[in-house]
């Protein structure tokens, strides 16, 4: 694993918004194409095999939760537990998620977290990073089958879903649309009839209990870009648990629990020592002198503290400040030059598919950090 530095292409944002890629350069520089992340196969396979086995991990400790009622453990809205019952249960399909992990190439990757409700950097993984590959190499390779396994995926759910139309939702922001209007365009080309709806325009009608869209049509499949851990704290979200049709959400309930970092915490009582996972408890650092201190539920790095000896020395401001919290083994990120990069590693459909780079200038993944793309030399 190495960074290269890179001229980027000329007229490269032209490039991107053509390619309907417009938060490019939100909150300052965040495409940033002047380096890159050149691995080679054995790396590639590293990280591939340890997101293959990370993810299995996962689902043991799903089970684990459920049968062991752990959700106050993970601090899970405690309305949630009907609907995650239900779709763990009834084996509702995961479409995808994120393991960010740390690597440098000469140790294990170790997992940090895992993103599997809402996961960012989709789009900039797949189609973006993979244009800029085109542009700049004919010769190498990507590890990216992203678009491949997601059509694959949808087509291979035809028959779970129930109706003729899944809907996509999102709020209404350019990285939330784009990702959601990625995954809709995706579904549209395995067969599957789709539509897109704002979440603030999805009724409901009360007299038959069941979520309504634009043309007052029942919702029987809906894909959420919105978090469940908000939306089961609104009247809307309340309103799924006496939803009469019973409507197919994807990501399901049941990855709420891969959504609270505590898991980290179980994955460790679960598999103590495994290569790809570092110390992580629940309450305090236990013997830990070197450790980060992470909210339940924080977003993009938000009131994350590292320290060091005991003592700290890195932390991001957010309003996570008052949740619960768990305490991970601090694994030094590889610095290049100031850049602390974080690999997040796909899975679609189960399966690991690909990576995307975010570096920052600090040790924490934040929403100032950049995605930096890669490619395999062959």
């Amino acid at each position: 694993m190495e960074r290269i530095k890179i001229k980027p292409r000329h007229n490269y944002i032209k490039k991107l918004e053509k390619i309907s890629f417009n938060f490019h350069s939100t909150n300052g520089l965040y495409w940033d194409e002047s380096a890159y992340y050149k691995f080679n196969l054995f790396e590639i396979n590293e990280i591939e095999e340890a997101t293959n086995k990370l993810y299995e991990m996962c689902l043991t400790a799903v089970q684990h939760v459920i049968d062991n009622d752990l959700f106050d453990k993970l601090n899970i809205n405690r309305n949630l537990i009907p609907l995650i019952l239900r779709s763990w249960e009834n084996d509702e399909p995961s479409i995808y998620g994120r393991f960010d992990l740390a690597y440098d190439g000469l140790r294990p990757p170790k997992m940090l977290e895992f993103n599997g409700d809402t996961p960012g950097t989709l789009y900039e993984s797949s189609i973006v990073q993979h244009k800029w590959l085109e542009d700049v190499s004919i010769r190498d390779k990507q590890f990216n089958s992203i678009q491949e396994k997601l059509m694959g995926y949808w087509y291979r759910l035809l028959d779970y879903l129930k109706g003729e139309t899944l809907h996509f939702t999102s709020v209404d922001s350019d990285e939330d649309v784009t990702i959601t209007k990625y995954l809709m365009d995706t579904a549209t080309k395995a067969g599957i009839a789709t539509k897109y709806i704002g979440i603030q325009d999805i009724g409901w009608d009360d007299k038959n209990n069941e979520f309504v869209g634009l043309n007052n049509e029942t919702i029987f499949n809906i894909f959420k870009l919105y978090p469940w851990e908000w939306l089961i704290q609104e009247n809307f979200g309340m309103n799924i648990v006496k939803d009469s049709a019973e409507s197919k959400w994807i990501e399901p309930a049941w990855k709420v629990i891969l959504s609270s970092k505590g898991i980290l915490a179980i994955l460790w009582e679960l598999f103590p020592h495994n290569q790809y996972l570092l110390p992580a408890y629940f309450d305090d650092p236990h013997d830990m002198y070197n450790y980060v201190k992470k909210p339940f539920f924080s977003r993009e790095g938000a009131n994350i503290t590292i320290f060091r000896n005991g003592i700290q020395t890195t932390t991001v401001d957010g309003e996570y400040d008052e949740e619960e919290y768990v305490y991970q083994e601090l694994f030094e990120l590889p610095n290049w030059d100031g850049n602390f990069p974080v690999i997040g590693s796909w899975v679609i459909g189960n399966e690991s598919c690909g990576i995307g780079i975010r570096e920052n200038n600090l040790e924490i993944t934040d929403n100032s950090s950049r995605f930096i793309p890669h490619l395999i030399k062959i």
